[in-house]
């Protein structure tokens, strides 16, 4: 049956050809010419007895038969891609995992003990990054991200929890039990540009502050608020263990933002354990932090 297939390289010129709809563009990602790239396609139709591609004014736009022969190689590569991962993926491979700094630092990095326990054969290396992510190619199996930005249409995308935000400040800049924010210097952060508004749209509350002061990171603006210089805006994830020390406080209720923290890989989590152990202890950790900085602060 072999000898009745084309060639399984003009297949993958044709494949990377329909997803661009660009002969050039092929020729770049596969780092030929275009004249290859134009030869393999015209071997393939030959083969086939069909046309792939329409030509009309200098671009390309795939026939009929053209788009049912991209359904199907898109399939197989999926496939063989998940095959190929599955193959690498021995158990004492350790999960690779993305973090944003700051749920790294704060969060994450004081739990992974708790992980290791319940699952010691696995090891996980963890890199502190944030934003969008190259899963496919960047040799990262999971990462931990807010969902405020726009990742890959064909990541496997799982809630791990809602996000939920309060100001926050040490104890000494209260004033007769309240804290009068027209009165303090508000932190910002360059990560989170519109915390503070976010927050007071949600609290209907105004929050001018005597003075600003903008940290690029939100784990600086945290440690700023640990050194009194201010009241932060926080994730109560980030502030549990200073909530419970006294060494923070939260004068106000923490409120969903309507954003969530969701875990992105690009195999579905049921074809891996790993990815299902990691994901399933996330949730019911981030769930009892939740759920434990809201007793702290009622």
């Amino acid at each position: 049956m072999s000898r009745h297939l084309p060639s399984l390289n003009a297949i993958r010129v044709f494949e990377v050809a329909a997803r661009h709809l660009s002969l050039v563009r092929a020729a770049e990602e596969l780092h030929v010419t275009h004249g290859a790239v134009s030869r393999q396609i015209k071997q393939l139709e030959e083969n086939l007895g069909v046309e792939l591609f329409e030509r009309r004014n200098r671009a390309i736009f795939l026939t009929r038969a053209g788009l049912s022969l991209q359904g199907t190689c898109t399939d197989i590569m999926r496939q063989l891609e998940a095959g190929l991962r599955q193959l690498r993926q021995a158990d004492d491979q350790p999960l690779v995992v993305s973090c944003e700094p700051t749920i790294a630092m704060r969060w994450l990095i004081p739990r992974l003990g708790k992980f290791r326990q319940l699952h010691p054969e696995l090891e996980i290396h963890l890199f502190a990054a944030g934003g969008p992510v190259d899963l496919r190619h960047g040799h990262i199996d999971l990462a931990l991200r807010r969902n405020d930005f726009v990742w890959d249409a064909n990541y496997h995308v799982a809630k791990v929890a809602r996000e939920l935000i309060a100001p926050v400040c040490t104890p000494g800049l209260l004033k007769q039990g309240k804290l009068p924010l027209n009165q303090q210097c508000l932190l910002h952060t360059a990560t989170r540009p519109d915390a503070w508004q976010q927050w007071q749209k949600l609290s209907r509350q105004t929050a001018r502050g005597k003075g600003r002061a903008t940290y690029e990171h939100f784990y600086l603006s945290l440690q700023a608020a640990c050194a009194g210089l201010g009241v932060a805006m926080a994730s109560a994830y980030m502030v549990e263990d200073e909530i419970r020390s006294g060494q923070l406080i939260a004068p106000h209720v923490f409120m969903e933002d309507g954003t969530d923290y969701v875990l992105l890989s690009a195999l579905p989590f049921d074809e891996d354990q790993r990815r299902l152990a990691f994901l399933g202890w996330l949730q019911q950790e981030l769930e009892v932090t939740a759920q434990a900085v809201t007793d702290l602060t009622q």
